[in-house]
């Protein structure tokens, strides 16, 4: 009897314990010199490339905004150009003396106070015209400044994102980092977008969250980001915060996502843990604009925000050699 309630209390104990308490060391990714200078180079172009992005998506909406402007001074200066030909149409035919002599032709002082009165309304019905339409085209001429400039800074976050790709690129070709295919699952859940500035940027975020999996701290973009993973189904053990003084980790801007149900092992995944992570990557690659991902390393290449997948060896070995290295037993996603 005692032995079976030392069973049930067990089973118990262990229900109770979150995925995150889960008894696994977190993968070594190894480090190096030039691992080093790759990870910094690889942050710096993904995130300017970000900054870059939301910039340009935020001048077109803008710009979108500025050409409906237009079109509407440009409605009102043609109804005020209608008016204005009518005033001068009837200016044209009764001129000046014609005005002057109805007022003259008056009989009583009435009268002419009458049309007095009249003529006053008629000019200033005619000077508001005459007003709208210098108001419609200032708007109209601001409105046009206003969209060249959009335009001008669409060109330079183009220009700006042209070149945080091929820095990425430069940087991933000092380590055999070639252009190669790999996982974008078009039918991939859409993650809900992460928080941003009222101008679309976003906002600068530090480690002030405490990590649910572990005993450190994450930024909320990246909690924002597991729990989306987590709530799409990608639910098995993963491991953001790490102490140290490089890369994402220690700065609580990146996660590592075992493969395998039973925590980070030491073992290439393959089988449904190869499809698990083919999936989670696809996932991140597929909401990356709307979580703010950096980029995704997994099964020996990484994707890049703006450059696409590239191959991807730490240790320079045959893939697979290396399985934190190489990243075949987790996904690991930097978030900005």
């Amino acid at each position: 009897m005692v032995a079976v309630f030392g069973v049930v209390m067990a089973l118990v104990v262990s229900l109770a314990v979150p995925a995150s308490a889960q008894p696994t060391t977190p993968p070594d990714e190894g480090s190096s010199n030039q691992l080093n200078t790759l990870r910094a180079n690889l942050e710096t172009a993904a995130a300017g490339w970000l900054d870059a992005e939301a910039a340009l998506t935020a001048s077109t909406a803008k710009q979108a905004e500025l050409q409906e402007r237009l079109t509407r001074a440009e409605m009102d200066i043609t109804r005020a150009r209608v008016g204005v030909a009518l005033y001068a149409g009837e200016a044209y035919k009764t001129g000046r003396l014609g005005t002057l002599g109805a007022i003259l032709s008056a009989t009583s002082p009435d009268q002419f106070l009458n049309r007095m009165s009249e003529i006053d309304k008629m000019t200033q019905h005619d000077q508001v015209q005459l007003a709208q339409l210098s108001d419609a085209r200032r708007r109209a001429a601001e409105a046009k400044a206003a969209i060249d400039t959009e335009i001008a800074t669409q060109q330079a976050m183009q220009t700006e994102m042209a070149k945080r790709r091929q820095a990425a690129e430069r940087a991933l070709s000092s380590m055999g980092g070639y252009a190669i295919n790999g996982w974008m699952d078009p039918n991939s859940p859409a993650a809900r977008p992460a928080p941003r500035n009222p101008n679309g940027s976003w906002p600068k975020e530090y480690c002030t969250i405490n990590d649910p999996t572990t005993s450190g701290c994450i930024t909320p973009r990246t909690l924002h980001a597991m729990r989306e993973a987590q709530a799409n189904g990608f639910k098995r053990y993963v491991s953001c915060y790490r102490p140290g003084n490089q890369y994402e980790h220690p700065k609580g801007r990146a996660c590592d996502f075992s493969a395998s149900q039973s925590g980070f092992v030491n073992a290439s995944a393959g089988g449904d843990d190869r499809l698990y992570g083919d999936k989670l990557a696809s996932f991140f690659v597929k909401n990356a604009i709307a979580l703010g991902v950096m980029y995704v390393v997994w099964y020996c290449k990484v994707w890049i925000v703006g450059t696409g997948w590239k191959n991807y060896s730490s240790t320079g070995s045959k893939c697979g050699d290396s399985p934190a290295g190489d990243h075949t037993n987790h996904v690991h996603v930097s978030i900005y």
